[in-house]
């Protein structure tokens, strides 16, 4: 079997969505063979093809080799996106990473791109668990690579890179070699140029005892990610900031337990959660204070909101109040999206707490502010929006940067919590029909 047709295969089974799929070409190699075997496989054929390439500005070459990406995408007539880093000679493998997936995230985000294609091959995989190993990481860590994590789509991992380079010849297309590669300054190049070939000559077969202990790893790592979803009363829910569960299962289970599936809600995220930051949670759920938090670095953090853990990343941020006006629009409001539009009142008030109507008016869309009060419909007097928060289980965490609906001061709507009495339109009398929804 040819190593298109088992590309093809290992393709067809990941079972993408169609539509557009970002491919991250550095105009090394392997890059090149992803694209050069994406744009052969039958599998393929329900994707949009975008080569997406991130020129950093480390190497002086770097502009060159974006042109040459650039010419090869227009010669085999697929849309190019270059992202112009300018991190400079300085910067380091990390920082470049770090910044390269951020901009591939966002190009997929702005094309509607479910699928990001990277170029990760065999050996990488290699020299992952290796570095892994040599860094002490646990059983999760040294599962290495996953061939698909979250919007990431590494196709590639069950080929070498000598087979890869093999076909990239057969393209008719000339690779760039990056020099950072055989740098020895570099840990993952010092591992291959030097260390690798030491082990090689005592153990021949080095790489395939590493990659078993990665596939034993691989299996345990799966096997807890799937527990979350499988324990009873543990309740797992994604959230627009992050992911949470429900706090008193965890309370059951004996400090190792908690710690293996805290590491695996963690990578829910997209964070490691080791033996420290573990602890530190492990500490927050004991103390049992609602409304606490505790800070675990990178601007990640945990809470323990109404019996509920959550992990997320970072508070909201703060962003400015917005007017509502025009016959329709749309504005961000931090983490919602407000969206409006003139239409006859319902003929029966919904229970949909996504939209309400409201007489024709001047409207503001803002943040809470401590001592924000509202009229709420069906009920006595004014209350303190605070106390609709909390009856609506809103996180403490969230809710500095919640919107509220304002009209003359008054406010008349909490998205996802309270409606005013105020500004409620006749049935099928003019209305404005305002909609929220998290972004």
């Amino acid at each position: 079997m040819t190593l298109a047709e088992r590309f093809d295969q290992e393709l067809a089974a990941l079972e993408l969505p169609g539509g557009p799929a970002v491919v991250a070409v550095s105009g090394g190699p392997d890059s090149l063979a992803l694209l050069g075997l994406l744009r052969q496989s039958p599998a393929a054929r329900q994707l949009e093809l975008v080569v997406a390439h991130a020129d950093h500005g480390i190497h002086p070459d770097s502009s060159r080799v974006a042109e040459r990406v650039a010419e090869l995408a227009k010669r085999w007539s697929l849309p190019v996106h270059l992202g112009r880093l300018a991190l400079g000679p300085a910067a380091s493998e990390t920082l470049a990473r770090r910044a390269r997936y951020a901009w591939l995230n966002r190009l997929a985000r702005e094309l509607g791109s479910r699928v990001i294609f990277t170029g990760h091959q065999q050996d990488d995989q290699v020299e992952t668990i290796l570095m892994r190993v040599l860094k002490g990481s646990g059983p999760a860590g040294l599962a290495g690579i996953a061939s698909r994590r979250g919007n990431l789509i590494r196709p590639l991992l069950p080929f070498r890179r000598g087979e890869l380079a093999a076909f990239v010849q057969t393209l008719g297309v000339e690779p760039w070699h990056d020099p950072a590669n055989s740098d020895p300054r570099h840990e993952r190049s010092w591992l291959r140029g030097q260390i690798l070939p030491v082990l090689r000559e005592r153990l021949p077969r080095v790489e395939d005892r590493i990659l078993a202990l990665g596939q034993r790893a691989a299996v345990q790592r799966a096997a807890w990610d799937g527990l979350l979803e499988r324990l009873p009363g543990l309740d797992l829910t994604s959230e627009c900031d992050g992911v949470s569960v429900a706090a008193s299962p965890l309370h059951g289970y004996d400090s190792s337990t908690q710690q293996l599936l805290l590491g695996a809600l963690g990578r829910r995220v997209g964070w490691v959660i080791g033996p420290l930051r573990s602890a530190r949670i492990v500490r927050l759920l004991k103390a049992g204070r609602s409304g606490a938090v505790v800070e675990l670095g990178s601007r990640y953090a945990a809470e323990l909101s109404f019996g509920r853990l959550r992990l997320f990343r970072g508070a909201p941020a703060e962003w400015a109040p917005r007017v509502i006006e025009g016959a329709a629009g749309e504005v961000v409001a931090g983490e919602w999206r407000i969206s409006w539009r003139h239409e006859p009142a319902a003929e029966q008030r919904e229970r949909n707490p996504a939209a309400g109507w409201f007489v024709e008016d001047s409207y503001l869309v803002r943040p809470w502010r401590a001592g924000d009060r509202i009229r709420p419909l069906g009920g006595p007097g004014r209350r303190l929006v605070v106390r609709c928060m909390q009856d609506a289980r809103i996180a403490r965490s969230r809710r500095r940067a919640w919107p509220v609906i304002e009209a003359a001061g008054d406010i008349v709507w909490v998205p996802g919590a309270c409606r005013s009495a105020d500004r409620v339109p006749a049935p099928r009398t003019p209305a404005l029909r305002i909609d929220a929804h998290l972004a």
